[in-house]
């Protein structure tokens, strides 16, 4: 399938590594266009010389109000345009509702809701008819796990928050969806096995609930997620897209 990709210019946030870092790679492969961020210097430049000409990298945080407009700033320097952006945070601190502080949850409220809220309405500004805006969640918009109390409680009103936003500037021809990835081979899904007493046994147990009976791949993720940025999903909008497995027994 021809993905019409070829010259469309999209910002991915979280892009150094991971889920996408991976759909980074997607895009670019299908002949887009990227301008990838992270919040050190290191990876930022890491992940471009991965990447090649067709991206360009930006030092940024999500919770920066400035992010969005750095953003878009260095798309338009590069290549005149936008077409869409992915908009993927770094999960919040695993732990328990009894346990996690109120500074942990404004911290991330600030990076997890209110930086992908704020990136989507400053990027959606700038759109025109065919944008199209990715946010990266988590299968806990509909399902909880039982230590990842911040994510159980932000993700799924982000959720809603994206669609809501699907139903504003669906008008104008600009597609929203969001990405509900599983348990995904990634660093972060590894740093939460380790914490177990015995990391390969949870792997183990967590694969169990999986019908797939494994982990996905990042790359299996960023093919999705580049699917549905581009055109050829021109009719996809307020979905909440599960990348899983199977493990949501949700309809």
């Amino acid at each position: 399938m021809d993905l019409q990709l070829k010259d469309r210019v999209y910002l991915l946030t979280g892009a150094t590594r991971g889920l996408g870092r991976a759909t980074a790679e997607a895009l670019v492969a299908d002949g887009a266009r990227v301008v990838i961020s992270g919040r050190h210097e290191e990876s930022v430049q890491a992940a471009l010389g991965a990447l090649g000409d067709a991206a360009r990298g930006v030092v940024a945080d999500n919770a920066d109000p400035e992010t969005p407009t750095r953003l878009i700033a260095a798309a338009h320097d590069a290549w005149g345009r936008v077409d869409g952006v992915l908009i993927s945070v770094g999960g919040p601190p695993a732990g328990l509702i009894t346990e996690m502080t109120d500074e942990q949850w404004t911290a991330a409220f600030g990076s997890v809701f209110l930086g992908a809220v704020r990136l989507a309405r400053e990027v959606g500004a700038v759109l025109g008819d065919g944008g199209s805006i990715a946010f990266v969640l988590s299968s806990t918009v509909r399902q909880p796990i039982l230590d990842l109390a911040i994510s159980n409680g932000l993700r799924p009103g982000l959720a809603m928050a994206a669609k809501t936003l699907a139903d504003e500037l669906g008008p104008r021809g600009i597609r929203v969806n969001g990405l509900l990835p599983g348990r995904l081979a990634t660093e972060r899904v590894e740093s939460l096995d380790a914490a177990h007493e015995d990391p390969e046994a949870a792997r183990a147990a967590a694969s169990a609930q999986i019908p797939l009976r494994r982990y996905g791949l990042p790359e299996e993720f960023g093919r999705v997620a580049a699917f549905v940025l581009s055109p050829a999903s021109s009719y996809l909008s307020g979905v909440m897209l599960p990348v899983d497995g199977g493990l949501l027994r949700s309809l």
